[in-house]
């Protein structure tokens, strides 16, 4: 679940900003908001179902070389289950604000790359989030 939450606005940065024209405008428009309320609503979950315990989440190991291992991990504690909700919940709201302040604009020729490149950015806001090393 919480590897869904880093990785669901990723995929509809990839998907609304290469993928649009053979989805069409509105399914990108729809896919990318469906995706970030999805990482909205499992970050609520993570907050409401976790516990005092922090987990280290692996996602997978970057580099192995004798004693040093460095890993791509995510650290999931009360702190950031709290911030994750924060942070989720504002992007979410944010970008469906934008898309529907932006869909009265005529001169709008980017807004699927625009949309795209909001959806990247929230995802590099989970992963500072749900960074494992500090």
């Amino acid at each position: 679940m919480e590897q869904i939450i880093l990785f669901s606005p990723l995929l509809g940065a990839v998907i609304g900003g290469f993928f649009w024209k053979s989805i069409g405008e509105k399914a990108a428009i729809y896919l990318t908001i469906v995706l970030l309320f999805a990482s909205c609503f499992l970050s609520w979950i993570v907050f409401l179902s976790h516990g005092l315990a922090t987990e280290k989440i692996t996602l997978f190991r970057w580099i192995v070389s004798g004693n040093l291992s460095a890993d791509w991990s995510i650290r999931l504690d009360r702190l950031t289950s709290i911030m994750l909700v924060v942070v989720t919940s504002v992007s979410a709201l944010v970008h469906l604000y934008s898309v529907g302040y932006m869909a009265h604009d005529e001169n709008w020729q980017d807004d699927e790359r625009y949309k795209a490149r909001f959806l990247l950015i929230y995802h590099f806001y989970f992963c500072n989030v749900d960074v494992g090393h500090f």
